[in-house]
């Protein structure tokens, strides 16, 4: 039972991915078919993320009354239900309305399976699980990329992604008996009901910093993805072609880097991969910086931040019950999650504006800065927290 449960939350995180980056995939084609500006998909995404930030701050209340397993279910029957709206419909403003139930699922279930593992399984497994998020945010452009050139549209590019969230959704409830565990656990942990209220969790020590740390991880990771192939073209003199490659393969840096830290997560402890990938991250920026004509350094540097970023996440989610003890943890992921989506919706167009008013040369100067501030945070978290890390 222990093993099959295990195996439905690797499931369950390919669904996470699954939705993310369908938007970024079908866009080009989407916009001129609904007759608005190619900037329209940024009002999408932004409903999208206030949904996951809204249902992140009350994700904890939701799980203390409902249990973690019929959260999850319910928050990807959202999700499926809202890729299903999104294939049948043909004006912009059906887009935003779905985009509702579409971000409210994506932070629930977030939170929650987060929590889960967090409280019931080894490290390890919060490696690993995040690797196979990045396996579904793979597997959704390839179908959509299919559907594009076989001359099937966007909406059945949406529609059959959302017939994977409806099967995925029948097996996590089928499956609901088995979430009812929680005497015995991976981690020896027996967590408790009781959680604070969202101004109560504020007030516990630390927590400012680790929001500071997470809100300055996504923010990096989302800007080094989202500017990385504009960057090299337009400052390093790549050419598009090599530049989406590698821009890619610093997702694939992230994914390969979880599936291998997933192996020493539990021998080398949270604090120190959160130590060890965050100089990793900046070896690679540093490697942005350096004044190489043939742009071959610059290319390795992304690369090499994924590689970085891989432990980051993970790390910090896992620390979570050790740092604010179990009973408070499925809130303070809550409000974990909000940050983490406030740093990566909003941070990247900030660097926009500064690449389109200043210079898009300051790519790695932005990125070092977010870089330096998390260090900071991290460390300043690991003194202060309730609870040290190993």
């Amino acid at each position: 039972m222990y093993s099959l449960l295990l195996a439905i939350i690797y499931i369950a995180f390919i669904s996470l991915g699954l939705p993310d980056s369908l938007l970024g995939s079908a866009w080009p084609v989407m916009y001129p078919q609904l007759g608005v500006p190619m900037s329209y998909a940024g009002i999408i995404t932004m409903i999208i993320a206030g949904g996951t930030i809204i249902s992140s701050l009350l994700s904890y209340k939701l799980t203390s009354r409902l249990g973690a397993g019929f959260v999850t279910a319910i928050s990807v029957m959202m999700t499926a239900l809202a890729l299903f709206g999104f294939s049948i419909s043909n004006h912009f403003l059906l887009l935003c309305l779905w985009a509702i139930p579409y971000g409210l699922g994506a932070g629930a279930v977030d939170a929650a399976l987060n929590n889960y593992v967090a409280l019931h399984y080894a490290s390890r497994h919060m490696s690993w699980l995040h690797c196979f998020w990045g396996v579904g945010a793979s597997i959704s452009p390839y179908i959509m990329s299919y559907c594009l050139t076989n001359g099937f549209g966007w909406h059945n590019g949406y529609r059959s992604v959302s017939f994977l969230q409806i099967i995925l959704t029948a097996m996590l409830f089928i499956s609901l008996p088995l979430w009812k565990r929680e005497k015995t656990s991976e981690n020896g942990v027996s967590p408790k009901n009781a959680s604070p209220r969202l101004m109560q969790i504020f007030k516990i020590k630390g927590v400012k910093f680790v929001l500071s740390t997470f809100f300055c991880y996504c923010a990096l990771e989302s800007t080094t993805g989202l500017w990385a192939s504009s960057y090299l073209v337009n400052s390093r003199g790549i050419d598009s072609e090599t530049a989406a490659k590698f821009a890619s393969l610093f997702f694939l840096g992230i994914t390969f880097g979880r599936f291998l830290s997933g192996f020493i997560a539990d021998k080398m402890g949270d604090k120190t991969l959160i130590r060890l990938g965050t100089g990793i991250l900046l070896l690679g920026m540093a490697l942005l910086i350096l004044p190489d004509r043939s742009g071959t350094a610059a290319l390795a540097g992304l690369v090499i931040i994924g590689f970085g970023c891989a432990p980051i996440y993970p790390s910090i989610i896992h620390s979570t019950p050790a740092n604010f003890g179990e009973e408070n943890s499925q809130a303070i992921i809550g409000v974990q999650m909000a940050s983490a989506y406030l740093g990566s919706t909003f941070m990247p167009p900030v660097f926009g504006l500064i690449a389109d008013k200043i210079n898009i040369g300051l790519y790695p100067e932005y990125l070092i800065l977010f870089a330096v501030l998390m260090l900071i945070t991290s460390e300043m978290l690991n003194k202060t927290a309730g609870v040290k890390l190993k």
